[in-house]
């Protein structure tokens, strides 16, 4: 698998998140409380809101716009709301974090 370099674990601060520009869309980079990094798709299925500039909490993200909470180990959407945005893998080496390029192929897809 193909990794595309990010950035460094110490560029997204704790409870806080990140927004890539890709050629195929923007990824959200969270880091939650406890450390862990997940990337998913930076766009809300509902109306479109930018969750990487949600509020992160446990390993869920609020989106900013209509307060819709999503999975970041799953993307899918949490309570009575549905819908779900595509997870890419993430790897962490050396303080240095990578997202899976060909996942994001699929989610441009």
């Amino acid at each position: 698998m193909d990794w595309l370099d990010i950035g460094t674990l110490d560029d997204i601060p704790l409870r806080g998140a990140r927004c890539v520009k890709t050629p195929n869309g923007r990824i959200g980079i969270f880091r939650t409380h406890d450390d862990r990094v997940f990337a998913i798709e930076d766009h809300c299925p509902h109306k479109g809101g930018p969750l990487s500039q949600g509020i992160v909490h446990g390993a869920a993200v609020t989106c900013p716009l209509h307060n819709w909470v999503f999975s970041l180990e799953t993307g899918k959407a949490l309570g009575a709301d549905e819908g779900s945005v595509k997870t890419i893998p993430v790897r962490i080496e050396d303080g240095r974090i990578a997202i899976a390029l060909g996942a994001l192929l699929q989610a441009a897809e």
